[in-house]
């Protein structure tokens, strides 16, 4: 009987190495069926494919090296995915066709790389860092557009002017330039706020958010007041997300009969078209899609388009449900924000954020989150397509990482949103995964151990991938970010450098601001 289990046992094992090969060097094109696939690509067999395509390579980068734009920039725009990691870029690059395919500002000419840490914490969140990419200078957790003397959560604490951290577009504002703001999240969230704000605490949106924290809201004033305001936000051109209820009080409802968070009794929405009207300027509110197609850029200095009580749809649900399609793309409020803002002959600043790239992998929403980089490409696409790159500096990046990652070893052929092999247990697992989140018990069972993983589940948007830790929330990553950049002064942004770098070579490309 031993003879016989150790016969057994010598059998599988030899079974198991001819099926997995060794586990650093797996038989190639072995899937969960056991079957190995045909090359989809056959010229990608041939020596001479790979040859041809590095001689192209090779005369791209002659060619740049040739023409290296040092036009000075009059247009500046920066494409913020927030939590867009490498290994999203490259899930994406799956998700819209291939490993070998390219999300399309990865094909911009500069490529580098930002070091995303806070001041006092190694893995950032979206506050301290939109002080880096917009301000230039790295703060602390939490805070907003001020530098790391200011505590999280000190009431008086973004008071104090030699502390507050001046954004690029204040400074394309006193260059006489115009700016302006475009995001799928709250126009008062985190990210946009580091364009005109000035906070110790990313959650003080409204005044009851600051209240609640034991301030004053007559002297800490809130994200949403400063945008309206204080002369940073007063002067933008253009803001268009996201966050009705940050504007609104408590006792009103928004256009689709939503109540606002506001307990000041104010109503910011109708306080900036007074405060346009009496300035005699041109100024627009919308709030939906059909709102926004109907405004004529042309006859509009300024633009307030809030499309949703807090945020904006992800784009997948967007295209899904019907109903949602009453909201715009990033690609639509993209080039609405660059049409209204063209018409300054000294030129503009634009920030452009892919928000809910972030809140998908939060909830371990891969599919969510790879949908949302793809509209975010597009967005970036309509950019280009709309500026040249001989007058316009586009720089495309993103604020930190996410612990998603792409793992085994899958067919060439199989959905990156898939499963990917079989694990020792004999149970498969999948291609995404996460360090931590709330799809820890999708991958995971009390009292069976791994869960019994079924492709059909990985097709729902609703699907939370598997994770290694439990959290109600994924966290950050501490990864370095991609920077990608097309256009005057481009070659600027290769390397390795640290995130606060960003706004003073954009200013300096630009000439304006202390850079200039």
């Amino acid at each position: 009987m031993a003879r016989q289990v150790i016969l057994f046992l010598i059998i599988a094992a030899c079974l198991n190495a001819s099926v997995l090969g060794d586990r650093d060097h797996p038989v190639p094109g072995r899937s969960l069926d056991g079957q190995t696939h045909a090359i989809k690509y056959l010229e990608e067999q041939q020596t001479q494919y790979w040859v041809d395509k590095a001689q192209a390579k090779i005369l791209s980068k002659l060619a740049e090296a040739q023409s290296t734009n040092t036009n000075k920039a009059k247009n500046v725009i920066l494409f913020l995915g927030d939590g867009m990691s490498v290994h999203t870029v490259t899930a994406t690059r799956n998700l819209l066709g291939d490993s070998a395919s390219q999300v399309y500002f990865e094909g911009f000419p500069f490529t580098g790389l930002s070091k995303t840490y806070c001041v006092n914490r190694q893995v950032a969140d979206s506050a301290c860092t939109s002080t880096a990419y917009l301000g230039g200078v790295k703060a602390n957790y939490g805070t907003i557009g001020v530098n790391a003397n200011v505590t999280r959560y000190s009431c008086d604490g973004a008071q104090n002017e030699e502390d507050q951290v001046l954004s690029i577009a204040q400074w394309a504002q006193a260059a006489g330039k115009d700016a302006g703001l475009v995001t799928t999240a709250r126009v008062t969230h985190a990210s946009p706020a580091g364009v005109y704000a000035h906070i110790a605490d990313r959650n003080w949106e409204n005044d009851w958010e600051v209240a609640n924290r034991f301030c004053d809201p007559e002297k800490t004033i809130d994200i949403a007041r400063q945008l309206v305001e204080q002369p940073v936000g007063k002067g933008l051109k253009v803001i268009l997300g996201g966050g009705r209820q940050m504007f609104i009080n408590a006792t009103f409802n928004d256009e689709e009969g939503l109540p606002g968070l506001r307990n000041d009794g104010r109503h910011l929405i109708n306080d900036w078209l007074e405060q346009k009207k009496e300035a005699n300027v041109s100024a627009n509110y919308v709030w939906s899609r059909k709102g926004l197609s109907l405004v004529d850029p042309e006859k509009t200095d300024y633009l307030l388009g809030l499309f949703a009580s807090s945020h904006l749809p992800y784009n997948g649900d967007r295209i899904r449900k019907r109903s949602q399609l009453a909201d715009p793309s990033l690609s639509e409020l993209t080039e609405a924000a660059i049409r209204v803002l063209s018409k300054n002959s000294e030129g503009f600043f634009l920030f452009v954020e892919g928000a809910r790239i972030d809140m998908a992998h939060h909830d371990t929403y891969a599919r969510r989150s790879l949908e949302d980089t793809a509209e975010f490409a597009n967005a970036v696409k309509t950019a280009r397509e709309l500026t040249s790159d001989e007058d316009t500096l586009i720089v495309v990046t993103a604020d930190h990482a996410h612990v998603m990652s792409i793992n085994g070893y899958p067919d060439r052929t199989q959905d990156i949103t898939g499963l990917a092999q079989n694990a020792d247990d004999g149970l498969p697992y999948t291609t995404l995964s996460y360090a931590n989140g709330p799809g820890y018990y999708n991958g995971f069972n009390r009292v069976e151990g791994r869960a019994k993983l079924k492709a059909k589940l990985l097709d729902d948007a609703d699907y939370q991938y598997p994770t290694l830790v439990p959290l109600d929330a994924e966290t950050h990553g501490g990864d370095d970010v991609a920077v990608y950049a097309s256009g005057p002064y481009a070659q600027y942004f290769s390397g390795t450098y640290e995130q606060s770098n960003i706004p003073a070579l954009m200013a300096r490309a630009a000439g304006i601001g202390p850079y200039a």
